[in-house]
Order: structure tokens, then sequence, then C-alpha cells
């Protein structure tokens, strides 16, 4: 796993980059609907973030996406505030470290960005990914933000940036 590289997404990556968010969603049994597995844009994340201050990384291991994970504008809230969306990482790409480091690729270029807060919805069963969350300073919060779409992730948090 030493060759493993963290990049931006090109137009190329995205049948790989909605493979890896559908099968950690299966692998998981996440709800397909009210999910990232059925946003409209998971199939052209390129395209999807291809704007301004807005960002996805991949994490690649010798030619095969192994973990992905973006920032961008919260819909339908204050221009000041991002959202931390699509991360995640397939079983061999866990424990390695990648997710901290994929969270503080998105966190400074939010923050490069002009962004002051970062927004992010979850499952309550994944408890890895919240305690990296946490780790980091992201803080629960009461109800949802913005306009994601997501109405079967119940648990939210926010960050100051």
């Amino acid at each position: 796993m030493k060759s493993i590289i963290i990049r931006e997404i090109q137009k190329e990556d995205n049948a790989a980059v909605a493979q890896v968010v559908r099968t950690v969603l299966i692998e998981l049994n996440v709800p397909k609907v009210g999910t990232a597995y059925a946003d409209p844009q998971l199939d052209f994340m390129f395209e999807a973030y291809n704007k301004s201050k807005a960002v996805y990384f991949v994490a690649e291991n010798n030619g095969k996406i192994i973990g992905v994970a973006g920032v961008s504008q919260l819909e339908n809230e204050a221009k000041t505030i991002c959202e931390l969306q699509k991360m995640y990482f397939l079983p061999e790409a866990r424990g390695l470290g990648l997710g901290a480091q994929m969270m503080e690729r998105c966190l400074q270029s939010a923050k490069d960005f002009g962004f002051e807060k970062c927004y992010l919805e979850t499952m309550p069963y994944m408890e890895a990914a919240q305690k990296l969350y946490k780790k980091v300073g992201f803080e629960y919060l009461c109800e949802p933000m913005g306009n994601t779409g997501h109405t079967s992730c119940p648990v939210w948090m926010i960050k100051e940036l």
C-alpha cells in the first residue's frame, strides 16, 4: 500500500468513484433511498465538482481507486458553510490513516475556498467515521442543515474552520 496517492478526481474516474460509494453503502446496509446511493450526480462526480469552491479527491493504489471524499457549498445555506461529501473507503483502505489524510485535504481546501464552517451527515452505526470526525473537531447538531436530499441520514455534525 506504499503507492497510495491522493489526487483530485478526473473525468475518467467517474465510474470507479460511483462503484466505491455504492460498494461501501451496500456493505454497510445503508438505505438506497435518501442517501448518497441515490444521488443523481453520483455517476458524474467529476462534473458535479468541476465548479468554483468545490473539490473531490480520490485515493488511488496502483491504479485502483480505494477511497473518495470532497467538499462543496452546502446547498440552501449561507455561502460560508460547506459540506464534507461522499467520504467512503473500501475495506482494503481502512486502518491506514487515509481517512485522516483525506479529511485534512478536504478541510484545508474548504478553508482555502473561504468557508467558515463544514457540515456533514452520516449514519449512526458509522462509528469509526464519527470517531474521526470528532477527533478533528466536528460536533453533533440536533437537526439537519441545508438541502442535501439525504433524508435517511439522521446524524448531523458541524465544525468551525
